[in-house]
């Protein structure tokens, strides 16, 4: 039996440009605005919501709040006393709570289900944030040298790309260009006004500086405050809602692998294999398979994973647009820009947009909902009916990825 399909009403994300630590405000304010632009974008009431999913890494380390299940309610009144739950898997946070209110609208348990993910992270000084955000790792297993774990531990990636199949870092440079770039075509990018050169993606140390390794300062995506959220539905109530189902976004396919916290163990595992990561291609075609999706052929463009440039090669790699190991392909000849055959990111992405790790799924998902509805303004891949994300945490030790098309195309 199929399970039973899951709308999305629509949904909202805060401004990721703003720093709210600048303004004395406080997660539960990153909340409040999360909350209130999702339940108006959807057009649902706070009262008709069932349940209740918020994501969130890492609240207990920069804001010192834990229980982010129980803000919804305390930010918006009519929220009192419905069930809540937050979860947590590093930047994959957003879209574990997503799998979770799906799985409860298909037992039929709840109709209507508010899923909000929410991150503040521009309240501490770089360093600091950096070290908080290193706790997604094994933490006293791996890095333990590192200034900045992820930028080390992602150019160990870049690493083994090399000595696999060679890696060119113009390549990765076009990735953060392409990103920034995009940026600019969304109102809600962090980066979006950022005045950047040609020597900011080169090799000058000055313009853009080495952090760890091979990842430079371009190479990285953004500490972001920020809250992504949608609202899900049964179809019996976007029938109510909206009368009917027909153009509404469905969310058509899921996959979801996790594997062992540290880097190295997963490279050594993929010893010989085709793709790096053997688990992340199968959360890929897990979820192409659920939605009936033959290949990334059948996909108009995906938002990917890019807390760095590797990371959207490796995504890229992974999705299978050519031989494992060319990634650089589809990269050098536009397939994955905007207008390209297969546009990666076309919001700006992680790099771009801005990344508060606990709502990166979320965003994602919205991301990729807008662009089957039409709504994704300048930033629009022209004739969007299917959509991809792929969303990752740690050093992909947790992957999900979505697909949502329109309910004309299902």
């Amino acid at each position: 039996m199929s399970p039973a399909p899951v709308y999305v009403l629509g949904g909202d994300q805060t401004d990721f440009a703003r720093s709210y630590s600048r303004e004395g405000l406080e997660i539960a304010d990153i909340v409040s605005d999360g909350v209130a632009s999702t339940l108006a974008a959807s057009g649902v009431d706070a009262e008709d919501i069932d349940a209740i999913h918020v994501g969130n890494a890492f609240g207990q380390l920069f804001a010192g709040q834990g229980h982010l299940g129980a803000m919804p309610a305390t930010v918006e009144p009519k929220l009192w006393g419905k069930p809540a739950a937050r979860h947590e898997a590093a930047c994959a946070s957003a879209s574990i709570a997503v799998l979770a209110a799906m799985a409860e609208i298909e037992a039929g348990r709840y109709d209507c289900i508010l899923v909000l993910g929410v991150e503040q992270e521009r309240n501490v000084k770089g360093d600091v944030a950096a070290a908080h955000m290193g706790a997604a790792a094994w933490v006293g297993h791996e890095a333990t040298d590192a200034t900045y774990v992820w930028p080390s531990q992602f150019s160990e990636l870049a690493e083994e790309y090399e000595r696999r199949y060679g890696i060119d870092r113009a390549h990765l440079a076009a990735i953060a260009e392409k990103n920034f770039a995009n940026a600019k075509r969304n109102p809600n990018a962090q980066t979006r006004d950022w005045e950047l050169t040609e020597a900011s993606f080169s090799e000058d140390d000055f313009a853009n500086p080495v952090i760890a390794g091979r990842t430079r300062r371009t190479d990285c995506s953004q500490v972001t405050d920020g809250a992504a959220g949608v609202v899900l539905a049964s179809a019996a109530f976007a029938t109510r809602h909206a009368g009917s189902v027909d153009g509404l976004p469905r969310i058509s396919g899921w996959g979801h692998a996790t594997a062992g916290l540290s880097l190295a163990s997963k490279l050594d595992r993929s010893e010989g294999a085709e793709y790096v990561f053997p688990h992340v291609r199968t959360a890929i075609t897990d979820a192409w398979r659920r939605a009936g999706v033959a290949d990334a052929g059948g996909l108009d463009g995906i938002e990917v994973h890019d807390c760095f440039t590797v990371t959207e090669y490796m995504a890229v790699d992974h999705l299978a647009l050519v031989e494992a190991g060319a990634a650089w392909k589809p990269i050098e000849d536009g397939a994955t820009a905007l207008g390209g055959a297969l546009p990666v990111n076309p919001s700006g992405g992680l790099i771009g947009g801005g990344h508060p790790v606990g709502a990166t799924g979320v965003r994602m998902l919205l991301d990729a909902t807008k662009q089957v509805n039409g709504s994704a303004g300048e930033y629009q891949v022209d004739g969007a009916r299917t959509f991809a994300t792929l969303n990752i945490g740690g050093s992909t030790a947790t992957t999900v990825s979505f697909i949502v098309t329109t309910e004309a195309s299902a």
